[in-house]
C-alpha cells in the first residue's frame, strides 16, 4: 500500500500479548495497522497497547483480534481484552 492515503481507526485496547498476536496476524491478513504504548503518565490509567487498523478493514481485523482473545481466554488466558 505505499503512497495510498490510509486512515485508521481505534480497534481495542489490548495486552501485549495481545496485541503482538493480533499484530501478526493484521500482517499476514495485509491490514495496516500501527499500536500506541502508555506514556510514563497515562500508563496510570492506560494498562494495555492501543492498537488501530485500516477503516476500510475494521470489520476483518475486529474478527481477528476476537479470535485471538476468544482463543487465549480458552486456553485459560487471565485476560482479554483490557
Amino acid at each position: 500500500m505505499t503512497g495510498d492515503h490510509v486512515t485508521t481507526v481505534h480497534l481495542g485496547e489490548f495486552t501485549w500479548e495481545h496485541a503482538n498476536a493480533i499484530a501478526g496476524k493484521l500482517e499476514a491478513a495485509g491490514i495496516t495497522w500501527w499500536v500506541k504504548q502508555p506514556g510514563v503518565i497515562s500508563q496510570i490509567w492506560e494498562h494495555g497497547v492501543h492498537v488501530f487498523v485500516d477503516r476500510d478493514r475494521l470489520a476483518e481485523a475486529q474478527a481477528i483480534a476476537e479470535a485471538i482473545v476468544r482463543h487465549s481466554e480458552g486456553e485459560g488466558s487471565s485476560s482479554g481484552q483490557t
